[in-house]
């Protein structure tokens, strides 16, 4: 006999994920993960790539600037020049030269006074050699070679960097 108020219960299939389902959600969501994260270990790489490369760059740039500006407006060169230092004479006798504890720094020093640094610390000034060229004028010429790297003492590939830049400066003759 079956009461009025007496439901009647039916059973529902229990909703929820299967074992599988699972697996295979933790499985995709490993795999973006990996890639999301290759990503962003590229791009820290890469941006401090192009952070070395530039400040590389940017020494050996300026140093060249500032060493053709000063030859260009030299009076003469002193015969007291080496190969790895140049005397400009002007009102003040103007130096470049290597100085620092390793002799990697670039420096430049206007008579008496106190050396520059033309480079900074995160560089390194491999070669800096200064050559008198011969010209068929009579007005002097030198012929600047500089090599800088990037200081790297961890060798990781990623603060790699090297710049060589040759220039070759007459002095103007008023």
């Amino acid at each position: 006999m079956k009461l009025k108020n007496e439901k009647i219960i039916k059973s529902k299939p229990l909703k929820g994920f299967t074992l599988i389902e699972v697996l295979a959600y933790i499985g995709v969501l490993s795999i973006v993960m990996v890639v999301i994260t290759s990503f962003i270990i590229w791009s820290v790489h890469s941006t401090n790539k192009i952070k070395v490369i530039r400040e590389t760059l940017y020494n050996a740039r300026r140093s060249m600037e500032i060493m053709t500006y000063e030859i260009r407006k030299a009076k003469n060169i002193s015969p007291t020049t080496t190969s790895s230092h140049l005397y400009l004479e002007n009102t003040t006798t103007t130096e470049f030269y290597l100085c620092g504890a390793a002799l990697t720094t670039l420096c430049q020093r206007k008579g008496e006074a106190d050396p520059i640094y033309l480079t900074s610390e995160r560089v390194e000034v491999k070669n800096l050699e200064f050559t008198q060229v011969a010209t068929s004028t009579t007005t002097p010429s030198i012929q600047i070679n500089l090599k800088i790297d990037y200081k790297n003492p961890a060798n990781r590939p990623e603060f790699i960097a090297q710049i060589i830049s040759t220039s070759t400066v007459s002095l103007r003759s008023y």
